[in-house]
Formats: C-alpha cells, sequence, structure tokens
C-alpha cells in the first residue's frame, strides 16, 4: 500500500505523519530547512520559491505558536496565505469539512496547513484533494505533529551533531501528546541509540516498549546519563477523568527542576514544544537556564515549515 504522503515518484506530496517517512526525506527536510536558517539575519527575508501559490492556514483547534510560524514561513516564500477565522466559518455553521476544503480549492488554493481535533482530518482532506494541491498537517487529535518533531529532530542535531549514540528522554503527558508519537517516530528513524519515556502510570500509553521505547515512572532514574530532554506540557484538555492528584504533586515527581536536569549529562540541552506551564511541568531556572533551547526550536521551527511547503510544492503532479 502506498504511503499517502508520497505521490508515485516517491516525493513528499502531503505531510501528514513523521511515521512511514524515511530516512532520506526527513535528512532532505533538515538539510533544506538549514540551507533557509540564515534568511532570519538578512535584511529582506524573502525568497520566491511559492510566489504566486496560496496557503490556507485552517487551525480548527486554538494555536497562537504554530500557525503564526506557519504564516511567516508562508509569507518568507512569497506565498499569499489566508487565515480562515474558523470560529465564524462555514464549518461553524454546519458545513462539512470537506464541503469547507472544496469551496476553498475554488478560491485556486495550493497548500492546506490543517490543525484540527479529530484524529486522522489532515489525511481525510488529503484523500479528496487535487493532485496539485498540498496537505500539511499542523496537529491532528492526539494522533500527530509532523512540523514540531521535524523542528525538534533539527534542534536536536543542530546541538548534537549525530543522532546514532543519543539518549532523548521525553518527559510527562505522553499518552496525550502527539509531539511524542512524532518525535517516538522520528528519532526512532534517524537511528537514536536509546529513546526513554518518563512519567505517571496514567499518562503513559500500552505499546511504548514496542515501539522500542524504555518506561520509566522514577524520573531520577529515567533522566541519568540523557543527552535531550524534551518535556511535555499537561494536556487537561484532552484528559477525561482525574488522572492526577494535583499539579503541585505532579511538579514534585516529574517537573523539571535544577536538581533534577544535574541527572542527565552535564551538556545535555532541554526542549519543550510549548505553550511552558512554569512551576508545573518545567521550572523557571531551568526553562531559563543554559541548558534550555527552547526559543532555538522556535526560531528553527520557520525553516523547518519553509523547507516543508517548498518540498511538497515542488513535487511533481
Amino acid at each position: 500500500m502506498q504511503n499517502p504522503q508520497l505521490n508515485k515518484h516517491g516525493e513528499l506530496t502531503h505531510l501528514l505523519s513523521t511515521e512511514g517517512l524515511s530516512k532520506n526525506i526527513i535528512t532532505h527536510i533538515l538539510d533544506t530547512a538549514q540551507s533557509f536558517v540564515p534568511l532570519a539575519e538578512r535584511d529582506i527575508k524573502k525568497v520566491p520559491l511559492l510566489r504566486g501559490k496560496s496557503v490556507f492556514n485552517l487551525f480548527f483547534e486554538n494555536s497562537t505558536r504554530t500557525r503564526t510560524t506557519f504564516e511567516i514561513a508562508a509569507k518568507r516564500l512569497s506565498a499569499d496565505v489566508y487565515n480562515l477565522n474558523i470560529n465564524s466559518s462555514s464549518t461553524a455553521k454546519g458545513e462539512t469539512l470537506l464541503d469547507t476544503i472544496s469551496n476553498l480549492t475554488a478560491m485556486q488554493a495550493d497548500i492546506f496547513v490543517v490543525r484540527h481535533e479529530a484524529s486522522g482530518a489532515p489525511y481525510l482532506i488529503a484523500q479528496h484533494v487535487e493532485p496539485h494541491i498540498h496537505v500539511v498537517n499542523a496537529g491532528d487529535g492526539r494522533h500527530a505533529h509532523p512540523t514540531q518533531a521535524l523542528l525538534d529532530m533539527y534542534t536536536i542535531r543542530h546541538f548534537k551533531k549525530d543522532f546514532s549514540n543519543l539518549t532523548v528522554a521525553i518527559v510527562g503527558d505522553i499518552l496525550h501528546s502527539r509531539v511524542a508519537r512524532s518525535d517516538i517516530h522520528a528519532l526512532t528513524t534517524l537511528g537514536v541509540a536509546e529513546i526513554r519515556a518518563i512519567g505517571p502510570l496514567t499518562l503513559l500509553p500500552e505499546g511504548l516498549e514496542q515501539m522500542g521505547v524504555r518506561v520509566f515512572t522514577n524520573m531520577a532514574e529515567g533522566l541519568k546519563g540523557v543527552d535531550v530532554v524534551i518535556m511535555l506540557r499537561l494536556q487537561h484538555e484532552r484528559m477525561k477523568g482525574a488522572l492526577l492528584p494535583s499539579s503541585q504533586e505532579y511538579f514534585k515527581h516529574y517537573g523539571l527542576t535544577e536538581e533534577k536536569l544535574a541527572l542527565a549529562k552535564s551538556d545535555a540541552i532541554v526542549m519543550h514544544p510549548g505553550p511552558m506551564n512554569r512551576g508545573v511541568e518545567i521550572d523557571s531556572a531551568v526553562a531559563d537556564g543554559p541548558q534550555a533551547v527552547i526559543l532555538n526550536q522556535v526560531t528553527f521551527g520557520i525553516a523547518v515549515r519553509m523547507a516543508v511547503m517548498s518540498i511538497v510544492a515542488g513535487a511533481s503532479v
């Protein structure tokens, strides 16, 4: 069965998930992003790669960071960008998702950037658009957030160079995290030596071991000797029932403090997809400390999203 992200030539025509992407495709995205990073230092931060193309940002879930960086990325590629106000759009009035897409397609859309609370929504759209239209998943339900994972991979490669000897710990609400899933798939494909998942049992999904992940419920044990620490926020909006005693109790056991970080390697980097909850999953001393590369992630995210849009738009029809 053909990967729905690839066209008949094996080129990336949609970005829906990091699962199923080859090492060559991921590396190509990261290398392309690297060529875009210096743009941020130029007076004119634009290249003409998507001049004349229309990018529609369809965010059915709230987002500030992701939507803004996609918008900046598209504008730096010289595309025309349209942000759909979903709360007042036709879908809020009962129109189906695919009817909305059909109408926007009639407005000569070239790329749809889609964030949706329903897992699989970007896949559904990708199955129904014309071959010359491209879909980029900006986060769907609990399923995937591929551009976040790719910017995480870029950040890790930037600071650590080689993936093969790294131990990476992902800490927190892994059960509800599309970022964690996308990171695990990408890290595995790139050949990371060891991936660890750290969190309370109530926030660890089944099947992590089958994905080759080592599971820890004790943070001190899980952080020993790691090279990269990826912190996740508690996603209260996706939790059903009481999965934790309290935020204070969670911070006591799973919040990243300077003392806990000291168990990792001395040159370990600290990452976070944002938004951060200080005093819940991360202490301010760590978030603002010398090992945090969280703001670098945001900066690199623009270049990575530029890379993704330029690559899918360049795929053969």
